[in-house]
């Protein structure tokens, strides 16, 4: 799993930005603490703070980002920017999880799988 790139695609503008924001960064520790590399486009949040951007800017902006990633974890909750991404990494034949459990499953080792 080291060095594997994950792009974490979750809301943004939907409901409470500052909640949205604080749920995609805690993904992303827990994606680092299982030995991935997260990528939290929600992290823009503070550079747009600072220099506000449009949203099709950012948008733009993580899509350049997003075929850098090895695969996309896709958190819960209506989203255009993140089902855009969605569609954006299978455009790319780049793989989609929906859980944390289901990333980990797919780049898990499995100490037989030589011997079939």
């Amino acid at each position: 799993m080291e060095g594997i790139k994950v792009y974490i695609a979750a809301p943004y503008t939907k409901g409470d930005v500052g909640l949205n924001v604080r749920n995609a960064i805690a993904m992303g520790n827990r994606v680092h603490a299982r030995g991935f590399v997260p990528f939290i486009p929600h992290l823009t949040h503070f550079w747009h703070l600072v220099a506000p951007k449009s949203y099709q800017d950012w948008l733009e902006y993580d899509s350049k980002w997003l075929p850098l990633c090895d695969c996309v974890l896709r958190l819960p909750g209506e989203s255009y920017g993140a089902d855009h991404e969605v569609e954006l990494a299978l455009s790319l034949d780049l793989p989609v999880y929906f859980s944390l459990d289901e990333l980990i499953e797919a780049y898990s080792e499995n100490p037989f799988e030589d011997e079939v």
